[in-house]
């Protein structure tokens, strides 16, 4: 399997024992060598950026082609695409599109208030659309993404992100708490919370935490999590789904899986246990949501986004095109960060995992959307960077599984992390609520992507609304 194609002329002897390096026609990746890994996602890397022109005359920084009709692209994509770039230095050490990842974040970000809630965006500005911004920026603190010195700080836009989510206007008690999926009473979803809103909260809430030793961002993060459980978003064998609507108290519950939103969960209980080693409160979710989404996402060794990937048509727009690679960053942190609880069914899947991703791969690095078909699948009508930013993390994060590749860990400001941050910043609140000064509809969510509002129809989903960011106005 691990040959895509014929080689003609070449023994059957010289094929076996080049077992681990992949045919002409495809991405030629030799698994047993750092340096050919690396000079492959350099070359997906490279046709990523591609997509981008947001450095031309004319464009706008830091987004990708759109919003529509302007383009196929939401504006929270290019957030979570700037992060792959950021994932993609930290793991193999090619700084190449540093200097376009700083320029994005710095001005999406919006100074001076630097919580990504810019005029051009707020209209239509979903929680977790601000959410994904506000966990690369976070990113680019835990790996000490450069920034000159007198420019926003990395951790300070992460915080204001978390205190505008944690601000009263944010909360209320409907459905016992938690985010809505809009920000903005006007904007359709307002009425629906979703895993993927609340998910980015406590996500950055447990690695605010972890950076900064502050309990109250952790004790926001406790607090979201119990709610995403205990509103039924995370059922008792560790499905998670994707959220309900407020009329109906939150019982309404959309049971469609999505992978970002088993990431963004994964990664933050990762977080958790890391920094608490509480096996109970954090490792028992921890393994149980690893095992559960590896099961799912992973039936046969290779990722498909089953709500959309269907085996005889595919129907996943272009939000969802993008969804593989988030879990595969998230599976790789966790992995990191708690490797004596989940880092062997890790690392096992994710060498099983990226045969698949490979045979997707052209040489020059476009990459297929259907990563267990045996070959390119030739999709390219869903904003193919979404699949090229899925086959970039794969790529990138396959890198833990090889012991002579050099990791840094993820740094804290005890640790050497550069970023010192702001905890007023943002535009509201002026200063952090302390727990002891919660009251019930203070209780944040934070949120993981909604692709779809889905209903049960006879047993078959219809999909209703696009999902994160991709919603009509």
């Amino acid at each position: 399997m691990l040959f895509t194609t014929k080689i003609a002329g070449v023994a059957p002897l010289l094929l076996a024992a080049a077992s681990n390096v992949y045919g002409a026609t495809t991405l030629q990746v030799n698994l047993n060598d750092t340096a050919s890994i690396k000079t492959a996602a350099k070359t997906v890397a490279k046709n990523l950026i591609s997509y981008y022109s947001g450095n031309q005359p004319g464009q706008t920084i830091g987004i990708l082609p759109g919003p529509p009709p302007a383009g196929p692209y939401y504006w929270w994509e290019a957030g979570a695409m700037w992060g792959t770039f950021i994932d993609y230095w930290h793991y193999t050490g090619d700084d190449t599109y540093n200097a376009l990842a700083k320029q994005a974040l710095v001005f999406q970000a919006d100074p001076p208030q630097n919580s990504f809630m810019s005029p051009n965006w707020t209209a239509s500005l979903g929680n977790d659309d601000q959410g994904f911004w506000g966990l690369s920026a976070m990113l680019a603190a835990e790996v000490n993404f450069p920034l000159a010195p007198g420019e926003a700080d990395w951790l300070e836009m992460a915080q204001a992100v978390f205190n505008t989510q944690a601000a009263d206007d944010r909360h209320d008690d409907e459905c016992g708490g938690g985010l809505r999926w809009q920000i903005f009473h006007s904007n359709a979803g307002y009425d629906y919370k979703n895993t993927i809103a609340n998910a980015c909260f406590f996500n950055l809430g447990a690695r605010l935490a972890r950076y900064t030793a502050n309990s109250t961002y952790s004790d926001w993060a406790e607090k979201t999590f119990n709610w995403i459980r205990d509103v039924g978003y995370i059922d008792k064998n560790w499905n998670i789904y994707d959220g309900g609507h407020v009329p109906h108290n939150c019982t309404d519950i959309n049971k469609v899986q999505w992978s970002a939103n088993a990431a963004i969960v994964i990664q933050g209980v990762a977080i958790m246990y890391n920094m608490t080693e509480d096996a109970e409160k954090w490792g028992k979710p921890l393994t149980g949501l690893v095992d559960r989404t590896l099961e799912f996402f992973f039936p046969k060794g290779v990722m498909v986004e089953r709500a959309c990937e269907l085996t005889d048509r595919l129907l996943c727009n272009v939000d969802q095109h993008s969804f593989k690679g988030y879990l595969l960053r998230s599976l790789a942190t966790a992995a990191l960060m708690a490797p004596g609880l989940v880092r062997d069914p890790i690392i096992k899947t994710f060498k099983t995992n990226i045969e698949g991703v490979i045979d997707s791969c052209l040489a020059d690095g476009t990459c297929g959307y259907r990563w267990n078909v045996g070959k390119y699948d030739g999709d390219m009508n869903n904003g193919p960077a979404g699949q090229e930013m899925s086959a970039l993390a794969a790529f990138s994060t396959y890198l833990i599984t090889e012991e002579q590749a050099v990791i840094k860990p993820l740094v804290t400001n005890s640790t050497g992390g550069e970023s010192r941050g702001n905890p007023n910043a943002g535009e509201k609140p002026a200063t952090l609520m302390s727990m002891s000064e919660l009251t019930g509809k203070d209780r944040a969510g934070a949120g993981v992507l909604t692709a779809f509002v889905v209903c049960s129809i006879l047993g078959t989903y219809f999909f209703l609304a696009t999902g994160i960011g991709e919603r009509q106005k």
